[in-house]
């Protein structure tokens, strides 16, 4: 179903990546691919569901994690092999205000040495500024990590959860995360994307992200995301610590379905 060819980046896209800390890449799945998912999303058997390493078991998720035109365009930014962390799907109904994420940085998250993090957002529908699409602050990555406070109002959701963290040495702790928003955002800076189905925005785990509710009343805003670190990165988060190499998940999914 895939494309003939995998896409190869063009040295003025790596240039904007670096520039702006995201980047829009059309059509890494073809209309074929992007509706297998989401037929295979509902009727999606229980066992299935491992949270945010649904990968691992999920025959649909681990596709779109180790596909050429996501894994390869990932491999192509971090300059190296990328390892998935995490995957979610992130569907944003229609005619329900459907709340979004605050601009944040995925650093306060998923803290990483050395940082590598970055992610691969894939637009399942049409999506844009008006039913709760993509956002992005460009240059905002070469700010480092970002103070903070936590989200208010109604346009994002507002919540809080403790985390056990380990680090290299063994060490554990519990850190409390939350609705992270960071501060001193000036709204003129964020960039609301229209990223049709089937394109995707690639960005740094540094860059000021997120959407808005979705105000549409007929138009869902479907999208699934993967994040990834370079080969031999350290995530301080436990529950997503046991990374997997995109070529072992990708010969482990042959294994199963031989």
């Amino acid at each position: 179903m895939s494309q003939a060819m995998p896409i190869q980046l063009s040295a003025e896209q790596v240039a904007d990546y670096q520039r702006d800390g995201f980047l829009v890449v059309p059509d890494v799945l073809c209309a074929e691919e992007a509706g297998a998912f989401l037929s295979h999303q509902a009727a999606r058997p229980e066992e299935y569901d491992l949270g945010l390493r649904s990968h691992v078991v999920d025959p649909q998720w681990r596709y779109l994690a180790t596909h050429r035109n996501v894994a390869g365009v990932a491999e192509q930014l971090i300059g190296g092999t990328p390892c998935v962390v995490q995957t979610m799907y992130l569907p944003k109904p229609a005619g329900e205000n459907a709340v979004g994420i605050a601009l944040h940085q995925d650093a306060h998250y998923l803290p990483t040495e050395p940082d590598t993090l970055m992610a691969c957002w894939i637009a399942l529908s049409d999506t844009d500024g008006d039913n709760g699409g993509f956002c992005a602050v460009p240059g905002s990555h070469l700010d480092g990590v970002r103070s903070w406070h936590v989200s208010q109002g109604d346009e994002h959701s507002n919540w809080s959860a403790d985390q056990l963290m380990r680090d290299r040495a063994g060490r554990e702790w519990t850190q409390t995360f939350h609705s992270f928003e960071v501060d001193d955002l000036d709204p003129a800076s964020v960039r609301r994307l229209e990223v049709p189905a089937g394109s995707a925005v690639f960005f740094t785990g540094l860059t000021v992200h997120g959407s808005y509710a979705n105000r549409s009343a007929d138009r869902a805003r479907l999208a699934w995301a993967v994040h990834y670190v370079k080969e031999g990165s350290w995530i301080s988060r436990a529950d997503v610590q046991e990374t997997v190499s995109v070529p072992e998940l990708a010969a482990a999914g042959r294994e199963r379905s031989s």
